[in-house]
């Protein structure tokens, strides 16, 4: 799985819970920027072989 097909599921995660506990989203949104921050500088961070 590439780091492109990992963002949408990250984002579909987060807009689900958001939807679930409004007032989890601020802690949401930061993870997501985290993750998407660290996919973005280490993209072979997640490598799996295939």
């Amino acid at each position: 799985m590439e780091v492109i097909a990992i963002q949408p599921l990250v984002a579909l995660v987060a807009g689900i819970l958001i939807l679930v506990v409004p007032r989890l989203l601020n802690i949401i949104v930061a993870i997501y920027l985290i993750v998407v921050g660290l996919m973005g500088l280490f993209p072979n961070l997640i490598h799996l072989p295939g």
